[in-house]
């Protein structure tokens, strides 16, 4: 597929490493222009691109940058993506550690992804948001293995989130379905899914044991 990816820290340049190397077509963007991005460029065969230009063409595209940053993306961002795409949303709100009081999910209670898609403008599917950037290297594993480590997937598009899962299992990894994008609080900052390595069971067990409440340590 052809995949764009906003956002080049520990998330995106881990994503954009193993998605090169299983084939994918992948362009990647920062916020600090694609001169900056010639090391990861040629370590992974990846096009460095402005951001407004991350999407063109894109059947995926990745956005995986400071919260607080949503806003500032450029208008008309998705304009000539392919028809059908689907965006992942890789984002956590930090409000004490980063980000600032945000008064969508603080006051309106959206959660962090609701939020990003009002920005957006374009439907999201939540991923990759509790997951540590060094397991995208290091963890993944062949269906069946014992070791398996499974990642939530939230989003209210069944046959996005039924893509983006799939690509998630050709990374290496399971997938649980967390429900639609109103549930994805369950996999926020601090829930027990939050930086959890398990299987499936574990996944499942620890989204059912979630706390609506956000916890003190997470709120603006």
């Amino acid at each position: 597929m052809k995949i764009g990816i906003i956002g080049a820290g520990n998330i995106g340049g881990n994503l954009t490493r193993r998605l090169t190397a299983l084939g994918h077509d992948v362009s990647v963007a920062n916020s600090r222009g694609p001169q900056t991005l010639g090391d990861l460029a040629e370590e992974t065969g990846a096009t460095p691109v402005p951001v407004a230009e991350a999407a063109r063409g894109a059947e995926i595209v990745v956005v995986t940058i400071p919260f607080k940053n949503i806003p500032d993306l450029p208008a008309g961002l998705f304009d000539g993506a392919a028809e059908g795409f689907i965006v992942i949303d890789t984002g956590n709100y930090y409000p004490q550690q980063r980000d600032g009081r945000i008064a969508g999910v603080e006051d309106e209670g959206l959660t962090e992804s609701r939020w990003t898609e009002k920005h957006l403008g374009h439907p999201v599917i939540k991923a990759f948001n509790g997951t540590y950037a060094q397991d995208i290297l290091e963890r993944p594993r062949p269906a069946g293995a014992p070791d398996r480590v499974a990642l939530p997937v939230a989003g209210d598009d069944e046959t996005a989130k039924r893509t983006v899962r799939a690509l998630i299992d050709e990374l290496g990894f399971d997938t649980v379905d967390a429900g639609g994008l109103d549930d994805s609080w369950r996999q926020q900052p601090d829930t027990p899914v939050y930086g959890l390595r398990e299987g499936v069971e574990g996944v499942t067990k620890a989204l059912a044991s979630a706390s609506p409440t956000r916890p003190e340590g997470f709120r603006g």
